[in-house]
């Protein structure tokens, strides 16, 4: 199929006559986005090792939050015009006429240079410096020209979601070494598995704007494979923590069982039919998990590829809070 041209955002409505809800603004940020940011960048910041003023290293993980709530602001701006005909995405705040393009736009651009100038006052100009190349990636690099061009939109887009550690880890240093971009391989490999197994079960969506996700463009069953070769490469760096003295006895445990049933729920869904017919859920199951029986194995790998990657991080976070001595294994 042909790409979606590059367009301006569409302008989806006039000012409501209700004015928007503090909630409608927080939607904007993307908070559940934000939150798995915010957890990976503290676990980077932590695993660090550094020590740190309180105050201090709050106001560097603020700032992160921050950043990554105002690419998803310019992200919902930007894309208003395909969220509102997508089932997943016509709830939010800018589509939905609650606030407007605009608005959106000036929040988004004020949070991202808001964010980046205190971090840098506030901790080194390198963790700065990496923000402000997440939020130019994600929105400019992912949101205007890869995610309606190319279906490797969500593969090359993936490192702007994986470099919160790697930020955290230069927040608390004022340096980036091999164990912050061994956290960011890690959720970069993540990605496409996780990724297209939500949208094996949601490409009419993508389809019906135009949007090349890999099921859309190449197919169910070439997506399945893909997945399932992704996952080969995914879970064995997860056990690499362990290796380099970042990761102790209780992440390699949870590393390898995850690992397993990761691979697991991967060759289920590469065996499935998930993705070959239209997930025809009844209106108004706008649900992520509310899905007919045919895309269960791809709902299955897409929600546990949530709790391993929570699992690794908590158990890294945990080690490192505790004082559990690293394994070294290399050693």
């Amino acid at each position: 199929m042909k790409p979606l041209p590059m367009t301006e955002p569409a302008a989806i409505s006039p000012r409501p006559a209700i004015p928007a809800l503090w909630s409608d603004y927080l939607q904007l940020l993307k908070p559940r986005v934000m939150s798995l940011v915010v957890f990976t960048a503290l676990t980077g910041f932590v695993c660090a090792g550094a020590p740190s003023n309180p105050l201090l290293a709050g106001v560097a993980i603020l700032c992160i939050a921050v950043g990554a709530g105002a690419s998803g602001a310019l992200n919902m701006w930007f894309d208003a015009d395909i969220d509102a005909k997508m089932r997943r995405t016509r709830g939010r705040p800018v589509p939905m006429g609650k606030v407007l393009g605009a608005e959106a736009a000036t929040m988004g651009v004020v949070l991202s240079l808001f964010s980046i100038m205190l971090l840098g006052m506030t901790t080194n100009w390198l963790a700065a410096g990496m923000l402000a190349f997440t939020i130019f990636f994600y929105v400019v690099v992912y949101t205007m020209w890869l995610k309606r061009w190319t279906p490797q939109n969500i593969v090359i887009g993936g490192l702007a979601g994986a470099l919160p550690p790697a930020i955290g880890w230069a927040a608390a240093t004022g340096e980036a070494p091999l164990n912050a971009w061994l956290m960011v391989l890690i959720i970069f490999l993540w990605t496409p598995p996780h990724a297209w197994a939500l949208a094996l079960y949601t490409s009419e969506d993508y389809a019906k704007v135009g949007v090349p996700m890999m099921p859309v463009a190449r197919g169910a069953a070439s997506t399945r494979k893909q997945i399932f070769l992704y996952s080969l490469l995914f879970t064995p760096v997860c056990l690499v923590p362990a290796f380099t003295g970042l990761g102790g006895p209780a992440y390699l445990a949870i590393a390898a069982a995850g690992a397993l049933v990761f691979l697991l729920l991967a060759w289920r869904v590469f065996r499935s039919k998930a993705g070959d017919a239209p997930d025809e859920r009844l209106d108004g199951e706008d649900r992520l998990y509310a899905v007919r029986a045919g895309a269960k194995d791809a709902r299955n790998l897409f929600a546990f590829s949530i709790l391993y990657l929570t699992l690794l991080f908590a158990a890294l976070l945990g080690e490192h809070l505790l004082g559990v001595a690293p394994l070294e294994l290399l050693k």
